[in-house]
């Protein structure tokens, strides 16, 4: 870590180090091992929330608690334990086994099937099974095992991760470590009540996550959700103007942190020469002319990126504007996701069908409108790409955050280009104003923003950057752990819970 920000990120979480090192929870691990020509490989964390955490980890000699999902995790590990990094060990990351039943049941069901569609409002998805719920139950219990196996005393601070593990906080609080401090980042939009009552086991979530002392959400908006489902599940005080909730004997406090990305890291890596080769490099690949505008979306195959829609859009633009044919090409990097889910397995063949009837429809010998890949790339090689693409096209129809957004925004080192981006996504506020704001579900209105975009004068474009980089550099993934720890020193010495039984039994 080199900038003042991670510096600070650091200094914040030592000082909340309590009774031993902090102690991260979360599903996704930042090292596996896999086994790869019957050798052992290390992968790393590429980017996001672990890459960011790993070396703030390093510095305090935390420890991570994780699904150990590498083939070759338990032979690397001595008894579930390794020190990482690999080649400069600081930390020791505990991982948690799990067997097929319980990932099908905890991740791919509750998790993905109820939790997942609900936060993003999307209640015809949901579904709910019994079974799931209680491997959901059962994977918490083990995470919430494994944070209190790791911790070197009684008191120590515990930074759970996201909707996977809504329940372990409860257990940490009123089996195992009572006097633990318990903090959560909640990474998905938080519902309004209409669609979170949907969930069958919706006062048992709350429960668990009011066993915090402090409890993150994106935005404001998502807090006051929150507080709204509290007000109608459970016997609660909910106090919005502290933003605090008193349940059960005790108090959580519930604050928003705008998610950042490592926006210096990303720009040094879209100003390398890797990333401007690439950049030329996949126009040649893919018989892009160097003077046809080149409009992008990056997103993981999920419903909830508004992919299809999109893709009604380019389709839309070239049926009405035929200039544009052969001066524009769409790229859409596709990341396959949750496969064995069928929602997101049909989604994957409808956006690969919608993709050839574009191209069938508008393709000629030398020119196709839209180019589908789902290849990996480095991290050099995607700012590569964001730094060529003229314009990026981020639409989903409902996002906690949307970090996608604020990658293209630090990548553009040169002549910058434009972003469209949804009004539903929790970047939306931040970068509104430096962005072209579109409602996903209005094709038409999505096709004039590209057409806008690109037709922007480069004046415009370059204000328009800065004010969004000023963002994403002035509120980056370090300020987002900063932000949290001192929140957290702040209330810590106030905080006790006494044991009382929980309705995690429903």
């Amino acid at each position: 870590m080199t900038n003042d920000s991670a510096a600070e990120a650091t200094r914040a979480v030592a000082s909340l180090q309590g009774d031993g090192a902090p102690i991260v929870v979360s599903n996704r691990q930042p090292y596996s091992h896999e086994y790869e020509g019957g050798e052992v490989t290390v992968d790393r964390p590429a980017g996001g929330l672990t890459a960011a955490l790993d070396p703030v980890l390093q510095t305090v000699n935390g420890t991570w608690v994780a699904w150990g999902s590498g083939d070759a995790d338990r032979d690397a590990s001595d008894n579930g334990v390794v020190a990482v990094p690999p080649d400069d060990p600081s930390y020791d990351l505990h991982r948690v086994w799990l067997d097929e039943e319980a990932v099908e049941g905890y991740y791919y069901g509750f998790s993905n099937q109820m939790l997942w569609p609900l936060c993003h409002t999307d209640t015809a998805r949901a579904s709910f099974s019994q079974d799931d719920w209680e491997q959901y139950r059962s994977v918490n219990a083990q995470f919430a095992e494994a944070a209190t196996a790791a911790a070197d005393q009684s008191s120590p601070v515990i930074w759970f991760q996201d909707y996977h593990l809504s329940l372990a906080p409860r257990i940490v609080r009123e089996r195992l470590l009572p006097d633990a401090f318990c903090m959560h980042f909640w990474h998905l939009p938080w519902p309004g009540w209409d669609a979170f009552r949907v969930c069958p086991r919706a006062a048992a979530v709350l429960d668990g996550l009011l066993a915090n002392d402090l409890l993150g959400f994106h935005t404001p908006e998502y807090c006051q959700h929150f507080f709204d489902c509290v007000e109608r599940t459970l016997d609660a005080a909910v106090d919005r103007d502290t933003g605090t909730v008193r349940y059960r004997g005790g108090v959580t406090t519930v604050r928003p942190y705008r998610l950042g990305i490592d926006a210096a890291a990303q720009a040094k890596r879209a100003r390398s020469s890797e990333a401007a080769d690439f950049g030329s490099a996949f126009r040649e690949t893919h018989g892009i002319h160097e003077n046809t505008r080149l409009v992008l979306g990056v997103d993981r195959l999920d419903y909830t990126k508004g992919i299809e829609r999109r893709l009604d859009a380019i389709e839309r633009l070239l049926e009405r504007s035929p200039e544009w044919r052969n001066r524009l090409t769409f790229v859409q990097k596709g990341a396959e996701s949750r496969s064995s889910i069928p929602a997101y397995s049909r989604l994957q063949t409808r956006v690969e069908e919608r993709v050839e009837e574009i191209n069938d429809r508008f393709g000629t010998d030398d020119w196709q409108p839209v180019v589908y890949t789902t290849s990996m790339f480095s991290q050099e090689h995607l700012a590569g790409l964001y730094r060529e693409a003229d314009l990026a096209l981020v639409t989903p129809i409902r996002d906690g955050m949307n970090l996608v957004s604020k990658e293209f925004v630090a990548a553009q080192v040169g002549d910058p280009g434009t972003l469209v981006l949804s009004e539903f996504a929790g970047a939306a506020e931040e970068l509104g104003e430096g962005a072209e704001l579109v409602n996903p579900y209005d094709v038409e209105a999505v096709a004039d923003a590209v057409e806008r975009g690109l037709r922007l004068p480069t004046k415009e474009r370059q204000q328009r950057m800065q004010v969004a980089g000023t963002q994403v550099h002035g509120n980056d993934v370090y300020d987002w752990i900063a932000d949290q720890f001192r929140t957290a020193r702040s209330i810590q010495a106030g905080k006790r819970f006494p044991a009382q039984r929980s309705p995690q039994s429903q």
